[in-house]
């Protein structure tokens, strides 16, 4: 059970996808050998997407996806590193939690009113959008977890993917092993 909630993000989002590319080879079945087209397909798609999108968020905090330029930090020792970190973080923090209210409001809003999809008839507008305060819920669960690794020491940064790093050190590969 803790590998499934250490992982949720990323068992739900390879689901999403799959279903996502299902549902889509489907309706291009439909449309172009049986001449018809499954209406509710292309908004339970952008549904899904925008699922993927949310969850994605966290999971990319957990294993650390995120594109950083952290160039400059790195000038610096580990205790300063730390000091860096925190505040990125306790503002990831602020951001994600301002972001949850206004979203739970705006889904609660969208209940209240009782808005229906468009295509998918019986689908009220408040259970897709419901992934915005799920989405951000989770983003504050692994903000919350970077932030104790970070006052336990585990970690001294955010363990953000570095592309310039990366580019670099690309390049240096490349040219080692064409000389």
């Amino acid at each position: 059970m803790r590998r499934f909630i250490q992982n949720f993000e990323q068992y739900t989002v390879a689901f999403l996808l799959a279903s996502m590319t299902v549902l889509t080879v489907v309706n291009v079945f439909f449309r172009y050998v049986l001449k018809s087209s499954l209406n509710w397909v292309h908004e339970l798609t952008i549904i899904i997407f925008a699922w993927l999108i949310f969850l994605g968020a966290s999971w990319a905090v957990r294993v650390g996806a995120h594109i950083g330029m952290e160039s400059f930090v790195n000038l610096f020792q580990n205790k300063t590193k730390r000091i860096f970190a925190l505040v990125a973080v306790l503002c990831c923090l602020t951001y994600s939690v301002i972001i949850l209210i206004g979203s739970y409001t705006y889904v609660e809003k969208i209940y209240t009113v009782g808005i229906l999809s468009q295509d998918i008839k019986w689908l009220p507008q408040w259970i897709p959008r419901l992934i915005m305060p799920l989405g951000y819920g989770l983003l504050i669960f692994r903000f919350l977890q970077v932030f104790l690794n970070i006052i336990t020491g585990k970690q001294y940064g955010l363990n953000l993917l570095d592309e310039a790093k990366e580019a670099i050190e690309s390049f240096k590969e490349k040219n080692s092993t064409s000389k």
